[in-house]
């Protein structure tokens, strides 16, 4: 869609592009979070969370959003890293759940777009063994002309038909004995740790107050209202005063709500999903694969990710501790074998580079399997709490919006809504088809941090030593580290390592290595003595190491 020039900037943009670096100190938030009163106290840094406390604060009213572990620690830097209608969801006859998210696909591109981009998924077909043979192909056209029809053609494709030379350009290591052709459609992928981050950041500079390792241990009640939670914040505790509080903790939604009712009965069924991570010289594919996993409903995705493969995800019901998730080499080896059997290549447990797990906090009864339930959010209202569960990374502005509109309403005011067309921090005038044209550093800090690269650029600027990368053969660099701590609200190397960068996704015991370098950038800026950085250190290898004990089946 194009708009005719102006001759008065965007409003919107100019407001959306700050002139210097936002700097947050997460001790001068725990202090404004102690001394202050709010109109909403969000409870959960994951981006449901971080996108109510944006839309609340977007509509002027005070916020405070505290987070436990670290923004995006549970399901929201543990997803398949998609933003998507959802193809299955029509399978499910659930069409206007996919016409919705197709939308807010769009809001996302645009809002964020150097965070969500384009990507072509592609389904082989196959004489037999495949995710469609030719008997079932057409049908599945069907299905692909309703998905582009609810929205899918807001992306600027429409799915097509490929031939099987054309299906082996994208994906040269598929087996093509049996290999008829293929159908090539269109969503999108975004880095999720870091989408949420820029969500919170953005709600941060609309005057949020916002802090991460602040676990909520209790609840202020006042005449059968909630009116604030109890916080222990490494030790320093403190009560949050809100005249309306908001529940958006995922997986740990029962727990909260149990805080405020004894009597509560458990609403959401986790669902665990887990991916693997594997070279990509050993699949070398340029976009995402669905393939077949034997004698299981669920299609696998391998989705390119720079110089890794992104293999993923099981669907599976979990009862565990939600606080310690993990791939286990059962879970390896099935996604291993769904791989081995579509691409002709040698795959073992030697050429996993990392993997990780994350709990979907669907809502529904035990009965059935979880990869039938629906993706619906729920949101319900409860002595002066709302608690939202349920739905996905897609619709999370949506979801967000939906229970401020809530909040409003408790709080007697009239205010709507304006994220549907609010830019997130780097991304207001940020074009990632001009910005991967000049390739290097600018490609790679411009993916990351859209217009607010030039934020990290000035670091090296000032320091050159800061343009060395962390890791090489790895794009990450030293200044990546002091601008997370300085701007991410950074607080240990693990922070660092598993969500500012990905390191520990991508390139698990590389990462172990340099832990110590990121200690030490990360001490230098944040003033934190030697036997801390070391105790950080410390504690990030022997998670990786237990990490890498109960993938290889060493744990038992």
């Amino acid at each position: 869609m194009f708009t005719l020039p102006s001759r008065r900037p965007n409003a919107v943009a100019a407001r959306a592009t700050p002139a210097a670096m936002l700097r947050l100190d997460r001790r001068q938030a725990l202090a404004e979070l102690a001394d202050g009163e709010f109109d909403v106290l969000v409870i959960g840094g994951g981006v449901t969370g971080a996108y109510t406390a944006l839309d609340a604060a977007s509509r002027g009213l005070s916020v405070a959003l505290v987070e436990k572990d670290d923004f995006a620690s549970g399901t929201s830097s543990k997803s398949s890293k998609m933003v998507h209608g959802g193809l299955r969801y029509i399978e499910q006859g659930n069409l206007d759940l996919v016409r919705h998210s197709l939308l807010e696909r769009q809001r996302f591109r645009r809002n964020a777009p150097h965070l969500v981009q384009r990507l072509p998924f592609l389904f082989p077909i196959l004489a037999q063994d495949g995710v469609f043979d030719a008997r079932i192909a057409r049908a599945f056209e069907g299905l692909l002309w309703t998905y582009d029809l609810a929205g899918g053609w807001r992306i600027g494709k429409l799915h097509q038909r490929l031939t099987v030379n054309e299906v082996l350009a994208h994906a040269p290591t598929l087996r093509a004995d049996h290999l008829k052709g293929g159908l090539l459609y269109y969503d999108s992928r975004a880095d999720d740790a870091r989408l949420t981050l820029a969500i919170v950041r953005s709600a941060a500079r609309l005057g949020a107050v916002v802090a991460n390792g602040a676990a909520v241990t209790g609840l202020r009640k006042a005449g059968g209202r909630v009116t604030g939670a109890r916080i222990d914040a490494g030790g320093e505790r403190f009560e949050v005063r809100a005249r309306v509080v908001v529940n958006a903790t995922g997986v740990w939604a029962d727990r909260v709500d149990g805080m405020a009712d004894e009597g509560h009965r458990p609403r959401v069924r986790p669902a665990k999903g887990v991916h693997i991570v594997l070279p990509w010289s050993k699949i070398r594919n340029d976009c995402t694969v669905t393939v077949p996993i034997p004698g299981r409903a669920r299609r696998a995705t391998c989705t390119r990710w720079g110089d890794v493969v992104v293999v993923g995800t099981t669907d599976t019901d979990y009862d565990g501790p939600t606080d310690d998730v993990h791939c286990t080499r059962e879970e390896m080896e099935f996604l291993l074998e769904g791989a081995t059997i579509a691409f002709d290549t040698k795959l073992d447990a030697g050429d996993v580079l990392g993997s990780y797990a994350g709990l979907r906090p669907l809502v529904g009864g035990k009965q059935g399997a979880t990869l039938d339930l629906r993706r619906d959010h729920h949101i319900t209202v409860d002595a002066g709490m709302v608690t939202v569960t349920g739905g996905k990374l897609t619709t999370s502005r949506h979801m967000g919006e939906l229970v401020v509109d809530e909040v409003v309403g408790l709080l007697g005011r009239k205010a709507r809504g304006r994220t549907k067309s609010l830019p997130l921090l780097g991304g207001a005038g940020y074009d990632a088809e001009a910005t991967a044209a000049s390739g290097g550093i600018a490609a790679h800090l411009g993916g990351r941090y859209g217009t607010e690269a030039r934020f990290v650029s000035a670091l090296i600027d000032e320091d050159p030593s800061l343009g060395e990368p962390l890791l090489t053969g790895q794009p990450y660099l030293k200044a990546e580290v002091v601008y997370a701590a300085r701007s991410e609200l950074a607080r240990s190397v693990d922070d660092v390592l598993s969500r500012r960068t990905r390191l520990r996704l991508f390139a698990r015991d590389a990462s172990a290595e340099i832990a110590p370098l990121v200690g030490e950038l990360l001490g230098a800026e944040l003033g934190l003595d030697q036997r801390t950085v070391a105790g950080q250190v410390r504690e990030y290898r022997a998670d990786v190491a237990r990490e890498k004990s109960i993938l290889l089946g060493d744990n038992a």
